[in-house]
């Protein structure tokens, strides 16, 4: 339909019928063996999906939940780096602020990291965690996890990384990378409801915990639980039907393999960069050969010509499409369109239709057609 509704936003995503129907069963204890094969499974494909064979559990809650999980369980009046090029590399760093000494290595949004910068300061002075985004998705870039990671290695610093928006839709090799503590969250491209948050340990973190970390966000009573002989738990109620919904993403996931889902999300990511530098819009952030772009959300400026209210106002009153803005800063500069989970043709040539006839409405294109037609190309509808 039309004017159905479609929410084509970096996360939450629109979810899989079998998603949703998975969520419709009766509730079922915590404590029985049926919650802990379901458990197990979702454990086992966040595995499969980050290549890793450390230690993984799910926190109920967002992925700000494992983000803090992550640094304070390492750091209490610790000295930590912390990458920042966008929204969610500060909070990375604001988190840090509360357990340690944070060194905040700050880059324009959306600009790359200089790895001379971060060598620089993990040289300067003993460093016990380095912190940074992978995919952010607040700027659509997506930042050299595998050279930081050789970095946190020679400088002998724990590595902590945020792939809650490439876990599922992009290549995330945690035990390669040498990342001690992996967080991501569920309703990005792992297509599964808001509010479970998969985070992996290394033995090297083990190795480093603090002493009285948060009770909640206790990983050692995640690792205890999980490790009970024939039955693995939580140390606390979990949400039992976000599990519900979960495990039926990850079968989704091993149907497709994440070898043809890395592919699908690439090529999403092309055609809408393709469609809009097709309409004369501007990327966002302007590509060298040093950036590299996101491959599960584009960033597009906003053009002088219309404001964000009229832009997205319209795309959701009229044509029933929700996309997302800029953040902070970028607040009416950018717009930003995603290439995540279940996405298909369909939804993008969708959404480009009405970003054109929106564009042409507001004058800032001639006609609509050029974008759709790229996209008819790409996806041959």
């Amino acid at each position: 339909m039309a004017n159905e509704p479609l929410l084509m936003i970096p996360g939450p995503v629109m979810l899989h019928p079998r998603v949703l129907q998975a969520m419709s069963r009766q509730m079922i204890s915590h404590r029985d063996k049926a919650f802990s094969a379901i458990y197990d499974e979702c454990r086992n494909t966040i595995k499969e999906i980050v290549n890793t064979g450390n230690d993984t559990f799910i926190i109920s809650g967002s992925g700000s939940a494992a983000m803090e999980a992550a640094i304070s369980n390492l750091v209490k009046g610790d000295r930590m780096v912390s990458i920042v090029n966008g929204k969610f590399g500060e909070r990375f760093r604001d988190i840090g602020q509360r357990y340690g000494q944070v060194e905040s290595l700050e880059f324009d949004w959306g600009t790359p990291v200089d790895l001379e910068k971060v060598e620089d300061a993990l040289a300067r002075a003993p460093t016990k965690v380095i912190s940074m985004v992978h995919n952010e998705t607040s700027a659509g870039v997506k930042n050299p996890a595998e050279e930081v990671g050789k970095l946190a290695k020679k400088y002998d610093a724990l590595f902590v990384l945020d792939t809650i928006t490439s876990s599922g839709g992009d290549l995330v090799e945690v035990d390669k990378w040498g990342v001690d503590i992996m967080v991501t969250g569920s309703q990005k491209s792992l297509g599964a409801p808001s509010g479970l948050a998969p985070i992996t340990v290394s033995q090297k973190a083990w190795d480093n915990m603090v002493k009285n970390p948060p009770y909640y966000l206790d990983l050692k009573k995640y690792k205890k639980s999980a490790d009970k002989e024939g039955r693995a738990e939580t140390p606390y109620t979990p949400a039992v039907t976000l599990f519900f919904g979960m495990q039926e993403a990850m079968k989704i996931i091993r149907e497709e393999g994440m070898e043809n889902r890395i592919a699908r999300h690439r090529q999403g990511a092309e055609a809408i960069r393709a469609a809009a530098k097709a309409l004369g819009l501007e990327l966002f952030p302007v590509t060298d050969k040093h950036t590299v772009l996101s491959n599960t959300v584009t960033a597009i400026k906003t053009p002088a010509a219309i404001t964000d209210k009229d832009l997205r106002g319209t795309l959701k009153s009229k044509y029933g499409i929700t996309i997302s803005g800029g953040q902070d800063r970028l607040d009416g500069k950018i717009f930003r369109i995603p290439s995540m989970n279940a996405f298909t043709g369909d939804d993008l040539i969708r959404t480009f239709t009405a970003l054109e006839e929106t564009l042409a409405e507001f004058k800032v294109i001639e006609k609509p057609g050029a974008g759709v037609e790229v996209l008819r190309k790409v996806y041959k509808n």
